[in-house]
């Protein structure tokens, strides 16, 4: 419940919330509420932590990895549609062939690659949980370590030069966040 009381004083922790500003309606002070600038934490220990648990971190990369498989294979379904186009097709017909083509790409690119994001979420925890460092070594092993266990079924060559490939697509990847952040600041 809000605090109606007399401690309105400001403070820097807190900024006041007005759910009305957007509408352009005058309301009356006590409409306000203070909330907190910062996450609060149960524990402190929790605050010294910069990173997401490892089931909000399996969500995310799977969750991104099956939409970006989704769009990049409803895209290619599409394509491949457009050239299957007959002489004789109607405009119904053509665009039930997109549809269907891209429906079916889409659902299979996205189960394919999230996947793969499962993988490597799943690798990055444990890989954090173990030596409880977050850093770039930590993301490339777990890149390296998908790889392999994506292509094992193939042999042990296919295992390796998929595990380098992740490897160096992960630690590509957080190198380059790493650099936008140094940039941002």
């Amino acid at each position: 419940m809000a605090n109606h009381g007399s401690d309105r004083e400001t403070d820097l922790n807190t900024r006041l919330y007005n759910p009305y500003r957007d509408l352009n309606i005058q309301v009356p002070v006590t409409t306000l509420y203070k909330l907190p600038t910062s996450p609060e934490f149960l524990f402190s220990e929790e605050s010294t932590h910069q990173r997401r648990s490892w089931g909000e971190n399996l969500t995310f990369y799977t969750g991104t990895a099956y939409l970006a498989g989704s769009v990049s294979g409803a895209a290619v379904g599409f394509f491949s549609a457009v050239r299957n186009f007959e002489a004789g097709d109607t405009m119904k017909l053509k665009i039930n062939r997109i549809l269907n083509s891209s429906g079916h790409s889409g659902r299979s690119w996205g189960n394919r690659v999230g996947i793969v994001g499962l993988i490597y979420a799943g690798m990055e925890s444990g890989i954090v949980a173990a030596t409880d460092r977050d850093d770039v070594w930590s993301s490339v092993a777990a890149g390296l370590g998908t790889g392999a266990v994506c292509r094992a079924a193939r042999g042990v060559r296919s295992a390796a030069v998929a595990g380098a490939l992740g490897g160096l697509a992960a630690g590509a990847v957080v190198a380059g966040l790493e650099k936008e952040k140094r940039i941002e600041d």
